[in-house]
């Protein structure tokens, strides 16, 4: 067996005493119990390149990718451009947040769990909630966590889930892979897109585990959910808001609305969009609900020297303890993600939050001011307020629609006919800090030309 060209650090001493060591003369040995035949298949593979080939064989690969760098974008539903400070990728390439993975062994992770320590201390200041965890895999299985998570504080007693229209539908289809062949019962995603929040409440009873919303809603619209909370702990029930983090350096927190347990996708907070992932999912809770919460825990603590130090607090993973008692298996550190998330909030501040989630605000209603305007087009909720995404009905099917504006440059808005039939004429347009008023203004002439041509 060769070694020429690869990195394997052992020298042929050592893996002779390593074979010695267990027994056999060489490391084909340690394969006799796979057949002959199924030992080295012959692969239908090209052949070999140079560093050099290969890297402009790649380079002609990502070239027929599109992406905002090519690209005028305003689309968003659940992914959203936004600028990174360079800070934030010099941190996460340092070796040691770069290879490391979970940190079992706290007297050697300092560093890691510190992090992770200042990631939960920074959503909860932003969700205005008591405890989050180490993060999840994405903004969708966190809520569908949060349905298992009601299901644990309600010890399996109640079966209804309430889910709002005005959830994601990637959520909403993750949390029903969730419930498959489970005998829970999910309503509420039939109701009237343009009812609020209200119509919700009439499907509240004392069967109710769980009452999903999000805020603001997949179609942009803020609502507040106080009377909704009150209503469903009125009946026992526990409300689950699923939140864009960049909304909340501008509006109320929903801890402040009475919410149970807050999740949401963490990837505008420093985590570029990636061709969708990886992301990083929030979730947060109540202090009451910690001994449920999916997931890792990190918590600051003193040694035997009275020094401060950080450790797993509680790690209700499978590995940690009994798996029919584990509340997650589908729940990660997501350690780059959490990082990215801590540097970007940090390297913002407070105020530099706010100003990214105002500069977001204002230009969205620019955008849907000018839109408005123009003729064959409305807003379809224009009696709503929305944050930085609204959704535009036009004379033509989104799909279309799109089709035209990219021939211009315009990475056009969500179009929404795949996902709710009766809005096939719509698309949903995010604005960011990244859109100047040029480019906004470029999209309204654009759409007047489409429409006119």
């Amino acid at each position: 067996m060769s070694y020429a060209g690869s990195f394997i650090p052992h020298t042929d001493a050592d893996r002779a005493a390593m074979l010695k060591t267990i027994g056999v003369k060489s490391i084909a040995d340690l394969f006799v119990d796979v057949p002959a035949k199924h030992r080295f298949p012959k692969l239908n593979l090209p052949a070999p390149l140079t560093e050099m080939e290969t890297l402009g064989e790649l380079k002609s690969i990502a070239a027929a990718n599109d992406s905002t760098d090519d690209y005028v974008s305003f689309l968003g539903a659940g992914a959203y451009h936004h600028y990174i400070p360079a800070g934030v990728d010099a941190v996460l390439r340092r070796g040691e947040y770069y290879t490391a993975y979970t940190p079992y062994q706290p007297e050697i992770s300092q560093g890691t769990l510190q992090a992770i320590f200042e990631y939960q201390s920074l959503i909860v200041a932003l969700t205005g909630m008591e405890v989050s965890n180490a993060s999840h895999y994405d903004g969708a299985t966190a809520l569908a966590e949060a349905v298992n998570m009601s299901r644990v504080i309600h010890r399996g007693a109640r079966k209804k889930i309430i889910l709002s229209p005005g959830l994601h539908p990637h959520y909403r289809a993750a949390v029903h892979t969730y419930e498959h062949g489970a005998d829970s019962q999910i309503v509420g995603e039939d109701l009237d897109l343009s009812a609020g929040p209200d119509k919700l409440i009439d499907l509240i009873d004392d069967q109710t585990d769980l009452v999903a919303v999000a805020y603001p809603d997949f179609f942009g619209r803020i609502y507040d959910y106080t009377k909704l909370a009150e209503a469903a702990h009125a009946k026992g029930a526990l409300l689950a808001v699923s939140v864009n983090p960049t909304a909340l350096g501008l509006l109320k927190p929903p801890g402040e609305m009475g919410a149970d347990i807050v999740t949401g996708e963490g990837q505008p907070l420093g985590i570029p969009l990636s061709f969708g992932g990886p992301y990083l999912g929030i979730l947060t809770t109540k202090q009451e609900y910690v001994r449920s919460l999916a997931g890792r825990l990190v918590g600051e603590t003193v040694d035997s020297r009275g020094q401060r130090g950080y450790v797993l607090t509680l790690s209700t993973r499978e590995q940690h303890i009994k798996r029919e008692k584990a509340s997650s298996n589908i729940c990660t550190n997501q350690g780059l993600m959490m990082l990215a998330a801590t540097v970007y909030t940090s390297l913002l501040g407070k105020s530099g939050f706010r100003q990214v989630a105002e500069t977001c605000y204002h230009k969205a209603h620019y955008a849907a001011e000018k839109i408005a305007k123009l003729k064959g087009f409305k807003l379809k909720f224009k009696d709503t307020q929305f944050f930085h995404e609204f959704v535009v009905e036009g004379s033509m099917p989104g799909v279309e629609l799109n089709k035209r504006l990219l021939e211009r440059g315009i990475i056009g808005g969500y179009a929404l006919g795949e996902d709710y039939p009766n809005l096939e004429n719509c698309n949903l347009f995010a604005v960011t800090e990244m859109n100047s008023k040029e480019e906004i203004d470029f999209l309204v002439e654009s759409l007047a030309e489409v429409t006119s041509a």
